[in-house]
């Protein structure tokens, strides 16, 4: 088992614990398929909202505060039956937007791992303003069912009254919805032929500036981060934020980064790389390789 979950593991009744255990190895990174979750909820003998509460400091331990030491933890449940966790991440010294909320932590999970829908969010504290509008940027987000410990379980709707959505922006495909773009670019790079790919899949219908990061690490391993835009802007998760929560929930420390590539698309109305930078140096002393591609017309 990690280490980092020897203290929330205690947390657990003895047979959750017991059965969850195994499942805790050196490759675990906060998935928990249909089928594994089935056998923890008969193995607790509980209700399936009842175990997605129990799991929680499970995923909190995910998290990487420095500067709020402030750990939140969040499940995302796919259509698939999938669990996703997530776990908010602060950048140590940079500025408070650099940071991950475990909400953002958690979708992205699963759309990385190809999950076309979320319908529950499980979530041990009460979702900020900037993850209930990152929320409703999903496909049928108004209505995903978020769960918090002691309270009615609701739909978004009921937390973002009113809300601003991609419609109000005659956005029909939103963030989740399966959408890929092609791009020209003559590599046979591995890393450059991944981010390549991520970009296609990123999301930026407000800005056409599709972007994808991909760190390397010393070992060879690879974690990669989309752009993922939002109608109201702020909320926008940039694909380093997204690369290095991927990183972080797959026990990798950032000392272990050798390599960082940024593709983006040139047509977009906006540059991440400035804010790419940011991030990066503010932990590892590596240069951001920044690469500028064309969109092949559809």
């Amino acid at each position: 088992m990690q280490n980092r979950f020897l203290d929330s593991i205690t947390m657990l009744d003895k047979p959750l614990a017991t059965a969850l255990a195994p499942l805790l190895h050196d490759q675990f990174c906060g998935h928990i398929d249909a089928n594994q979750f089935a056998m923890l909820v008969e193995a607790s003998g509980k209700k399936e909202e009842q175990v997605l509460m129990e799991l929680l400091p499970i995923a909190a331990a995910l998290a990487n505060p420095p500067i709020s030491e402030f750990y939140v933890g969040a499940i995302a449940k796919g259509k698939s039956g999938d669990l996703y966790m997530g776990a908010n991440l602060e950048l140590p010294g940079e500025a408070l937007f650099h940071s991950v909320h475990a909400e953002q932590s958690a979708i992205s999970h699963a759309w990385l791992s190809g999950e076309t829908e979320i319908l529950d969010i499980i979530v041990n504290y009460s979702p900020c303003g900037h993850c209930r509008q990152f929320m409703n940027e999903l496909f049928n987000g108004s209505n995903i069912k978020i769960h918090l410990p002691q309270q009615d379980t609701h739909a978004l709707s009921y937390y973002l009254p009113y809300g601003f959505s991609p419609a109000d922006l005659n956005v029909t495909m939103p963030l989740l919805c399966k959408r890929e773009k092609e791009f020209s670019l003559n590599s046979d790079d591995p890393m450059i032929i991944e981010a390549l790919d991520q970009a296609g899949l990123s999301y930026a219908p407000y800005t056409n500036s599709n972007a994808a990061v991909v760190l390397e690490t010393i070992d060879g391993a690879t974690f990669c981060g989309r752009y993922a835009e939002n109608a109201a802007f702020n909320p926008s998760m940039q694909p380093m934020q997204m690369a290095l929560s991927n990183l972080i929930r797959h026990n990798r420390q950032y000392s272990e980064i050798k390599r960082a590539v940024l593709v983006e698309s040139s047509e977009g109305k906006i540059s991440l790389v400035g804010a790419t930078m940011d991030a990066l140096h503010a932990i590892a002393a590596i240069e951001l390789e920044h690469i500028v591609v064309e969109p092949i017309p559809a």
